[in-house]
């Protein structure tokens, strides 16, 4: 089930963040997303974010608008298409979606394109020093 986040859902869904971010960007330091952990948790619920829970959270969906800010599934449910499910529940809803990739996050880069997204630019995160695609799906 798809269902939006309720602030009872916070400390899950940003352990899921944190897991995620260091599983997938190995190529940045660890302390990066520890530093960032508070500022996200405080802003997370002033985004549009939808949990896909069966039983128990196991993934989430961030959007700003039509920003993807970051879909997230928990590493035990990876491969069972939790992503592609919160993906294709906000394409119901938008017309276009646009996100920021790392390009060395080959995994996420090859996701989006198999889901129709293209990537239309690059850049540097000034964060990181990490290039990054910015990819788009939809008109």
């Amino acid at each position: 089930m798809i269902r939006p986040l309720k602030i009872a859902d916070l400390d899950t869904v940003m352990q899921i963040w944190l897991e995620g971010n260091l599983q997938a960007h190995d190529f940045i330091a660890p302390e990066y997303w520890r530093k960032n952990y508070d500022f996200v948790k405080k802003i997370l619920p002033q985004s549009t974010v939808y949990v896909y829970e069966d039983g128990q959270i196991k993934g989430f969906i961030g959007l700003q608008d039509d920003f993807i800010a970051g879909i997230f599934v928990r590493q035990d449910c990876r491969g069972l298409g939790v992503g592609r499910q919160l993906l294709d529940f906000v394409k119901e809803q938008k017309h276009r979606l646009q996100l920021m990739v790392y390009e060395k996050n080959a995994s996420a880069v090859e996701f989006y394109k198999q889901n129709g997204f293209i990537a239309i630019s690059d850049q540097t995160d000034p964060d990181t020093c990490e290039k990054e695609f910015l990819m788009q799906w939809g008109a």
